[in-house]
């Protein structure tokens, strides 16, 4: 099947020339994106053309097409040129420049070069259909460092997670019947609740609240480097005040212990975009994939506080 793309390809390639009468980059290259989404589809990737990476100093370069996954982590880069370019010359001035160099195809319609942790790896003619396939096949599959450390993570997380909820509703439930500041303090938020979000809210619901908040407050920091949700959305710092008179110190380093690497594979992901809307859509997609994931239901009603 892969090779049946390739072919199809090369077929649409030389229709463009045929139809246009031009083998420049920006003619026949849309041919090529087309090759690299269906690539990308059996890992429910996705290419986006001509999305910004910012470079160390702060300035931005913009290759041809970024891989994307779900979580909107980069797993590969690609660029195209012209045939008419000297291939190894403009590859070398894009490096130069500071494009990603960690995984990152370029090909100009003839021969394509592949580039993984600063090395070529491969180089191929765009006329071998195997071949082609080839090169592309180790560009999809390939798992950056950070991409394989954050997957890593994730997957602990889920692992880890189940045992830190039974902990923080059992936690929970004891301050109830144990703790008169913790009673106090819920039973006025329960108040404000029924008020302002759903007059049938029950306290299982706001023990459920008090878990969602726990877990996502340190990713509303490690993302946006400040609790300003957290402090402007009166509903969450009325949360805060409650969850105050008893989760502090010893009890939530011990309890979120489990979890810590994957709150630090987030802030080292999240140092990472500089667009506060990008930080907003990556902090969405963690949201989605993961709080939602193990209670969706309660997610979507009352949703994040």
């Amino acid at each position: 099947m892969s090779r049946l793309l390739v072919t199809q390809y090369q077929a649409e390639v030389e229709k463009i020339i045929q139809y246009g009468g031009s083998r420049k980059e920006t003619s026949i290259r849309v041919a090529f994106q087309n090759l690299l989404n269906e690539y990308c589809k059996p890992r429910d990737f996705l290419l986006i053309p001509e999305l910004d990476y910012r470079l160390p100093n702060g300035k931005l370069v913009y290759p041809d097409g970024t891989i994307k996954d779900a979580l909107r982590l980069d797993w590969g880069y690609w660029e195209s040129k012209d045939q008419y370019d000297k291939l190894d010359e403009e590859i070398e001035k894009k490096l130069n420049k500071g494009y990603p160099d960690s995984n990152i195809l370029f090909e100009d319609s003839q021969t394509a070069v592949l580039i993984q942790s600063s090395t070529e790896t491969m180089r191929v003619s765009m006329k071998d259909a195997d071949a082609v396939d080839g090169i592309i096949t180790s560009f999809i599959n390939y798992v950056r460092p950070e991409v394989k450390d954050f997957r890593e993570a994730i997957e602990i997380f889920k692992q880890d997670l189940p045992t830190v909820l039974n902990s923080l509703r059992d936690l929970i439930d004891c301050q109830g019947e144990n703790n008169t500041s913790f009673q106090t303090a819920r039973d006025k938020f329960w108040g404000i609740c029924k008020e302002s979000i759903n007059p049938e809210i029950s306290l299982f619901d706001i023990r459920e609240m008090m878990i969602q908040h726990i877990l996502t407050e340190d990713i509303f920091i490690n993302i946006f480097n400040e609790s300003q949700f957290h402090r402007e959305n009166n509903i969450a710092g009325e949360l805060q005040g409650v969850i105050s008179t008893f989760f502090t110190g010893s009890v939530k380093k011990n309890t979120l212990g489990t979890i810590e690497r994957y709150y630090a594979v987030i802030r080292r992901t999240a140092a990472n975009i500089y667009n506060h809307q990008e930080k907003q859509k990556f902090l969405k997609a963690l949201y989605e994939n993961f709080y939602k994931a193990y209670n969706p239901k309660a997610a979507d009603r009352l949703g994040i506080v």
